[in-house]
């Protein structure tokens, strides 16, 4: 009679194991592709916010000034020697 119930349990166990085993890797698959949808609207929402900006055109009139552009009607300043006034004033 032990005989046939242990017999029964390993059937059991047998019948469960690919299910189960199936079932652990769809979860894992699962959480992985989560993660990845998580990145993913992060970017997205970065590319957003950038392409945003680029349609203001903030982003590209500071551009413009780094390369030294102006706007008609604008006149250009070009300051030298900064970071020698810098430390000379911040020694006082």
């Amino acid at each position: 009679m032990r005989l046939v119930a242990v017999g029964v349990v390993a059937l059991l166990a047998l019948l469960y194991y690919r299910p189960v085993r199936t079932y652990v890797n769809t979860k894992h698959t699962l959480q992985a592709r989560s993660a990845e949808v998580h990145a993913l609207s992060q970017r997205k929402k970065q590319f957003e916010q950038r392409l945003s900006e680029i349609e203001r055109g903030s982003s590209l009139v500071r551009g413009a000034r780094r390369l030294g552009l102006v706007k008609p009607g604008e006149h250009l300043f070009i300051v030298q020697g900064i970071p020698e006034w810098r430390r000379a004033n911040s020694r006082r």
